[in-house]
């Protein structure tokens, strides 16, 4: 093995083992600028007060992640098909679903699940997530059905209150500040990543082979999200793979040179790449199902849309016979890819929270590009300038930042926002994101 080599790994492993928060020095200028939005507790701010701060809100972003999960618990309520065989429940249909016994019966079904679960890893977790929660899924009575309900009723009121920010033209940060940080995701923000960097090279922003190192944030977990829900796979993630495809395909990256790191605080995102990376030691790949179809909300998919999801993973991995849907899912197109060992390897988990850490990395070390979308939305104004802060000190200079998420812009910030990519998944009215592109100066 090269003495090199060896040592780019050490090194790449000693900055992944410091996750050191944010020093005041670095964050003071942040704090100067958005004085009239701070917390109490940072009022007139010092060394110490910061240091206090900060661990206390680590902490709370991290509980968060809690909450998020039993959103996610309801999600696979209404849309689940691996634990009933009982249509699902679109929310407009929560009423008539109610009135005729359906929605009691999937509650039924889901607790009978939880009490035998089987290998099925969603039950499991959700079993495991009310024992925390001091609930016994196989305790007699309705104790368990009525916590499910109750969490129903809980985010139907909370969407409520969204709904009232939304038409208040409140900004997205604004609208979802406190709600619970889910995991589910959708292969749709990383065909608008891909249409992102084409934009930036079309423009001569980004040049042939000049990825080497990029990041990806939050990138999510498939549970069960709020459009199609399907549950009827293991859990997966795509963005990671998704980014690693995107600079392939463009000339962005070459083949052997392309190293993606994924930031994240929740542990089942890391212990799922980990393990992941484990399989991939010993040669094993990482399937994707790419389920497409029998949407809840019926939006027919863009032509460009519909060519990622065909060609997603033709990079990566090799197309492999998909897992076939339930027949209680109608209209649905499934396709797999099987995604090639050292693409797996080539990403590497690190816990990180990008609000109040960073990495302290080597000048060559630094990030050419980092992504993160659908994730800024839920923290507020000061947190996502905090994040600004972290991720410009390890971007290399000239490195970019993509998400589609507005971020605040600081007089004199290193950080500044270049411009912007709209992208359209569906046929329908605002069914579409736009990519803002921020670069370190």
């Amino acid at each position: 093995m090269r003495i090199g080599f060896i040592a780019s790994v050490l090194l790449t492993l000693s900055a992944f083992a410091a996750e050191p928060f944010a020093p005041y020095a670095s964050v003071k200028p942040v704090l100067d600028a958005l004085a009239g939005q701070l917390p109490a507790a940072l009022k007139n701010a010092d060394q110490s007060k910061w240091n206090a701060w900060s661990r206390q809100e680590d902490r709370a972003i991290r509980a968060r992640l809690e909450q998020g999960d039993l959103d996610s618990m309801v999600n696979l309520l209404l849309f689940g098909t691996s634990f009933t065989s009982r249509s699902r429940i679109q929310i407009q249909e929560l009423a008539e679903a109610s009135k005729s016994g359906l929605l009691r019966a999937r509650v039924d079904d889901l607790v009978r699940g939880m009490q035998a679960p089987g290998a099925n890893e969603r039950l499991i977790f959700v079993r495991n997530l009310l024992r925390r929660k001091g609930i016994d899924p196989d305790a007699p009575g309705e104790k368990t059905g009525v916590f499910i309900l109750q969490n129903l009723e809980r985010v139907l009121k909370e969407n409520v209150v969204f709904s009232q920010r939304i038409q208040q033209g409140s900004s997205r940060a604004q609208v979802f500040r406190d709600r619970g940080v889910s995991l589910d995701t959708t292969i749709l923000p990383s065909f608008g990543l891909e249409e992102t960097l084409r934009d930036l090279k079309s423009r001569g922003l980004l040049r042939n082979g000049g990825v080497t190192r990029a990041a990806v944030i939050g990138p999510g977990l498939d549970f069960a999200d709020w459009d199609a829900g399907y549950d009827y796979y293991p859990q997966q993630t795509l963005q990671p793979f998704g980014l690693y495809d995107s600079l392939m395909r463009l000339g962005l990256a070459k083949t052997g040179a392309l190293e993606v790191t994924v930031f994240d605080i929740s542990p089942r995102v890391l212990d799922h790449l980990r393990a992941a990376r484990e399989r991939a030691r010993r040669g094993e790949g990482y399937t994707l199902q790419l389920p497409r179809g029998s949407s809840l909300q019926s939006r027919p998919w863009t032509a460009p849309t519909l060519r990622y999801w065909q060609n997603f993973g033709d990079q990566s991995g090799l197309p492999v016979d998909p897992i076939q849907p339930p027949s209680t899912l109608e209209s649905v197109e499934a396709r797999a890819v099987r995604i090639r060992p050292e693409a797996i390897l080539s990403c590497t988990p690190a816990d990180l929270n990008i609000v109040l850490e960073r990495l302290n990395l080597a000048a060559a070390e630094k990030f050419d590009l980092i992504a993160a979308t659908n994730m800024f939305v839920y923290y507020d104004a000061f947190e996502q300038a905090l994040a600004l802060e972290n991720i410009h000190t390890m971007l290399k200079p000239g490195g970019w930042l993509l998400s589609n998420d507005r971020l605040p812009e600081l007089p004199d910030a290193s950080m500044q926002r270049e411009g912007a990519t709209s992208v359209w998944y569906t046929d329908t009215a605002n069914a579409g994101d736009t990519f803002f592109w921020y670069r370190k100066h």
